[in-house]
């Protein structure tokens, strides 16, 4: 018999369990589509929604690199600004990072209307603590 032609168990029960694994990982690892308006900024009627400008300061979170804070503004429950207090600036790459993904970070914020925002390639500590501190002054103003 040809060596090409041989039976090989082995390998279709290697290729079957890692099809089986596959076909079972792949849909639990996909997000469910929500509106991430809805489930950040409480509605109109709710106690934690008052009418005005608002402005509140997030959690300091403290990532890898520094500390990151925001502070948000919202006008009659809808974000309107998002700041950054502090973030990293130790040195010059800080500084080169951060002013490539604070504006990219803030932009996505008031797009989003909520802190479920994508991460900033080459940003990822400061995207985290981005996102942390402003999920904790959206927090804060619903209250």
């Amino acid at each position: 018999m040809h060596p090409l032609r041989k039976n090989r168990p082995l390998r279709r029960t290697v290729l079957a369990c890692a099809a089986a694994v596959a076909v079972t990982v792949l849909p639990l690892s996909l997000k469910p589509h929500t509106n991430p308006a809805l489930a950040a900024v409480p509605p109109q009627g709710s106690a934690g929604a008052g009418t005005g400008s608002r402005t509140v300061t997030g959690d300091t979170a403290q990532t890898r690199w520094g500390p990151v804070q925001v502070r948000v503004t919202l006008d009659n429950g809808r974000l309107t600004d998002v700041t950054a207090v502090r973030h990293p600036s130790e040195n010059s790459r800080d500084q080169e990072i951060n002013a490539f993904a604070l504006p990219r970070l803030r932009a996505e914020a008031l797009a989003a209307q909520s802190a479920d925002i994508d991460t900033v390639s080459g940003a990822t500590y400061t995207s985290t603590g981005y996102r942390q501190s402003l999920q904790s002054a959206l927090d804060s103003a619903a209250r």
